[in-house]
């Protein structure tokens, strides 16, 4: 959009301009102008299959629903539903956004505010795992969608929850003396294994968007990188601090580099060196197929049951939503029918 100095400045240029002699007649003749686009929604008008109070969903959006979940489905090797399931998944589809139209008009501002928030949280989140914006703009792009599209569908999705978590979850009364009888009686269930707190250097030898390696001399370079960060943190540099300026692993950057771990969820060779190592040393150069590490141990976790003053309250939470899970359905089929939706085509009955 152009700024109002600048309007105006072409609006004084036009006097100007019209006060100018003609130029002479031209014997070219002129192209005729452009025949107008016809849209494809005017000659076939999306139909509407369900409506509301306040909304309706049509042909076009469950179309476009089908090919997201699709395209999704693909992107994570998964294979396509058939296409004599697809009235199943489609009928599965309509509801999925009845519902989110429904919970969407009883979002209050609070829940609006808490919803977006939460929605910047996670999307910042995905942008930091793409390792860039055109990184995420390609996975978002590879779902189908754009990244305008699914920021907007995100940011609904996290409201919604918000309304669940107000008018279901929320209401779902769990005593402190239910909580201390699911410890006591799961005490399988908080055995905790062997584990390391680490912080770590990573410097990528493969793009982290397109998963190529990168080529010979930038992999020299952070080679060369890597050890002169290694001689910096030895030398007693703030390893958090390194970790936070220069480190690629968009996972931990931000913390410091720092994860919580037991064995079998790293690479091979970052949890032998991690486990290896007691609280205060620094690693070697680390090598893994995603680049150059270095690891510091600040903790060495012991196997055992954790202690029910540090799990009681996610034990509480757990609890609300098993009971919350219970309920949803009956609820969804409630605030569907305050809003009077009706399906119009019989085959989504």
């Amino acid at each position: 959009m152009k700024s109002l100095p600048a309007l105006l400045a072409l609006a004084a240029a036009f006097p100007v301009l019209a006060a100018e002699p003609k130029a002479p007649a031209s014997t070219v003749t002129a192209p005729p102008p452009p025949k107008p686009t016809v849209k494809t929604d005017d000659l076939f008008p999306p139909t509407v299959l369900a409506k509301g109070k306040g909304f309706e969903i049509n042909s076009k959006q469950l179309d476009e629903a089908f090919l997201n979940f699709r395209t999704a489905a693909a992107s994570r090797g998964q294979q396509p539903p058939p296409d004599e399931k697809r009235p199943e998944v489609e009928k599965k589809l309509l509801d999925r956004l009845i519902v989110v139209q429904v919970l969407l008009r009883k979002a209050i501002e609070s829940d609006k505010a808490k919803g977006k928030a939460a929605a910047e949280k996670l999307l910042g989140d995905f942008l930091k795992q793409a390792g860039s914006i055109e990184g995420f703009r390609r996975q978002v792009q590879a779902m189908g969608m754009t990244p305008e599209a699914f920021t907007d569908q995100f940011t609904e999705r996290a409201i919604v929850e918000e309304v669940v978590n107000r008018e279901v979850r929320d209401k779902v009364p769990i005593s402190p003396q239910q909580v201390q009888k699911y410890y006591d009686e799961n005490p399988k269930r908080f055995e905790q294994q062997e584990a390391v707190r680490a912080a770590h250097i990573l410097l990528t030898t493969v793009d982290l968007a397109t998963k190529q390696e990168l080529p010979p001399e930038k992999q020299k370079a952070q080679r060369t990188l890597i050890e002169n960060l290694l001689k910096q943190a030895r030398a007693g540099e703030d390893f958090g601090k390194l970790a936070k300026t220069y480190s690629q692993d968009p996972g931990s950057k931000e913390r410091g580099g720092e994860y919580v771990f037991p064995r079998g969820q790293m690479a091979v060779e970052f949890e032998t060196a991690a486990f290896s190592m007691n609280p205060g040393q620094i690693s070697d150069v680390v090598t893994t197929k995603f680049g150059y590490h270095i690891i510091k141990v600040l903790e060495r976790i012991p196997a055992g049951k954790i202690e029910f003053a540090k799990i009681k309250d996610r034990i509480r939470d757990n609890l609300q939503q098993e009971e919350a899970d219970k309920q949803l359905p009956a609820y969804l089929e409630r605030v569907k029918k305050e809003a009077g939706v009706e399906i119009l085509d019989a085959k989504y009955k």
